[in-house]
């Protein structure tokens, strides 16, 4: 098991951008699903959404990295302690998609809290196995992939 220690905070802008990529596409084609399946689709709303998602969370995301990285610094990182870490974001960015969604479609109904639900189980998987891999990354060796710097 890998043990997780303190990442710099490049890795964790890094991780960021890597996951609110994956993140935003999965939003866009929920928000899309989801008002295709009402008989309104919208891919407007869904880019609009998406976009939104994409720079307000990937502060929040930053933030709540830092977070966990405090929390896990020196200590063996187990596949519950991913899990954990996955229920702490999604309660959170399900809170926020149902906010933006309900705010860009005009309306706090059904439609945006289907949305975070179906982005709720979406995420979930997408999340846990975005740490998981980045847990196989070695450190130092991403700043050096990216920015050509040695460790």
């Amino acid at each position: 098991m890998p043990t997780y220690r303190k990442e710099s905070h490049i890795r964790s802008i890094l991780k960021g951008i890597s996951w609110r990529i994956v993140a935003t596409a999965d939003t866009i084609a929920v928000v899309l699903f989801v008002t295709c399946l009402n008989g309104n689709c919208s891919l407007e709303s869904a880019i609009k959404i998406g976009a939104l998602e994409f720079i307000i969370k990937f502060l929040v995301y930053y933030l709540h990295e830092r977070v966990w990285q405090n929390i896990l610094q020196n200590k063996t990182v187990d596949k519950k302690q991913t899990l954990h870490k996955t229920i702490s974001w999604r309660i959170i960015a399900t809170t926020m998609t149902f906010l933006i969604s309900g705010t860009i479609l005009e309306t706090f109904d059904e439609i945006a809290m289907f949305i975070a639900l179906t982005e709720l189980f979406t995420k979930f998987v997408l999340y846990y196995l975005h740490e998981r891999l980045w847990l196989k990354l070695p450190l130092g060796k991403v700043r050096q992939f990216f920015l050509g710097k040695k460790t």
